[in-house]
């Protein structure tokens, strides 16, 4: 209720937090893991399909509780054994909506992002923390944001997203990645993003110049100077497309511009025999660098190099990781005074629309031509605008669609997402395609 301009909150609802527990799923290699616990959180559960992933956790923490498995899979963990905890976390797959991929979204069987969200209806968490790819966060998706807003909405949070980017937290490189936080609405008040730091990043030459230099290749100092920026995005790959490189021609032609040969991995750095003009590739180790981790952390990871460099290169740095989690963890705790810390920081206001034409179709149980739906948004979209909107919309949705005498209309079905349905499609797919899911 509010007293005197401010809002109070009833003090057993702050004293529930004497343990900060989490439970994060798609746990990868730690990455999300090792921040939350800098930021305070204490893992009651993390759930991990990747045996080298999940070998690296039982590692690093021995007194983790690590599910390895379908994440999915009910008989490998119960979300309702877990009500409660202060925080469901996780980096659910990146493919469904990379621009790099085919963006199937709701359509891929590792799509996982708004199963994630119905479990905030079973384990009921003080906050929700999800990460996952920019491409998520372009028009191609609005629908399908628009779904998990609403969602949440309707479960009693405040959900909000934001583009972050991994250099403004320290982290020597090009990683954007787009962040979905959710808190119950007695938390949200006291929920703000987390400030980028005041320092730049270090330069990859800065970051790996000692470990390039540690075998006493003579071209090192001259490669340091040369590597002056920060890295292009690490891309860890996948199971499905081979070992591991450093990504895609573009990103490749990025590093060569660093002097680094993006072809591959190295098993160890060029030695005092190895020409100074050399363009050398990078290791596991300097992947880890470069990814946030300090080497004064000593967490190391399980399997031969190729599986070592994707959990690298897969994981959510944790310096973000642990920026984020220090934001939740202050709301969570009240632990900022509401007079002194400017306005929420939860999305754009609670009736913040992503897309309005799944709005208007949602609000209306007949058949909408689009000049029709066009006209219901307020005349912010042309009916041309409404058209493209509906050819993404589709993919994820069903929509049926009819003639009519002013051309073709749509009406709204099911969305196509995997919610925890036990029949649906994608766990045939998975169950097919798994031995290549990563």
């Amino acid at each position: 209720m509010v007293r005197g301009g401010r809002l109070e909150v009833r003090e057993a609802q702050v004293a529930e937090l004497d343990v900060l527990d989490v439970v994060e799923i798609c746990a990868g290699a730690g990455g999300q893991a090792l921040g939350l616990e800098r930021a305070g959180f204490e893992h009651a559960l993390a759930v991990e399909l990747d045996p080298a992933a999940c070998g690296t956790l039982r590692a690093n923490r021995p007194a983790w509780k690590v599910a390895e498995g379908d994440v999915a899979d009910r008989d490998l963990w119960r979300p309702e054994d877990y009500r409660g905890v202060a925080l469901l976390a996780g980096g659910v797959p990146c493919p469904p909506f990379t621009v790099a991929g085919r963006q199937l979204g709701a359509n891929d069987e590792r799509d996982l992002f708004a199963w994630a969200v119905e479990l905030c209806g079973i384990i009921r968490p003080r906050a929700l923390l999800l990460e996952n790819v920019r491409g998520l966060s372009t028009s191609r998706f609005s629908a399908y944001r628009q779904h998990v807003l609403d969602r949440l909405r309707g479960l009693g949070y405040v959900p909000g997203w934001r583009l972050l980017q991994a250099s403004d937290f320290g982290v020597p490189q090009l990683r954007p990645r787009f962040v979905l936080v959710a808190v119950r609405e007695a938390d949200a008040p006291w929920f703000r993003w987390p400030a980028p730091s005041a320092r730049p990043p270090a330069t990859v030459g800065e970051t790996l110049g000692d470990l390039m230099a540690a075998r006493g290749w003579p071209g090192a100092a001259a490669w340091a100077r040369r590597a002056d920026r920060i890295a292009p995005t690490i891309v860890g790959g996948s199971k499905k497309h081979g070992g591991a490189d450093l990504g895609p021609t573009r990103a490749k032609r990025a590093w060569a511009e660093l002097g680094v040969d993006g072809l591959g991995v190295a098993d160890a750095v060029p030695g005092p025999d190895a020409s100074p003009a050399l363009r050398p590739r990078l290791t596991c180790e300097m992947v880890t660098r470069l990814q946030g981790w300090q080497d004064d952390w000593g967490w190391q990871f399980s399997g031969r190099k190729t599986a070592r460099y994707r959990q690298i290169g897969n994981a959510f740095p944790p310096p973000v990781a642990e920026a984020v989690g220090s934001a939740v963890r202050r709301a969570l705790e009240h632990a900022d005074p509401l007079e002194h810390a400017g306005p929420p920081a939860a999305a754009a206001g609670p009736g913040y629309v992503h897309d309005p034409v799944l709005q208007v179709l949602r609000s209306r149980d007949g058949f909408l031509t689009a000049g029709q739906i066009a006209l219901a948004c307020g005349g912010g979209l042309s009916p041309a605008a409404v058209l493209g909107r509906l050819r993404h919309l589709g993919q994820d949705f069903e929509l049926e669609v009819t003639e009519s005498r002013d051309g073709p209309a749509y009406r709204l079905g099911d969305f196509k997402a995997f919610l925890g349905q036990p029949g649906h499609a994608r766990h045939e797919r998975f169950a097919a395609r798994r031995a290549t899911i990563s």
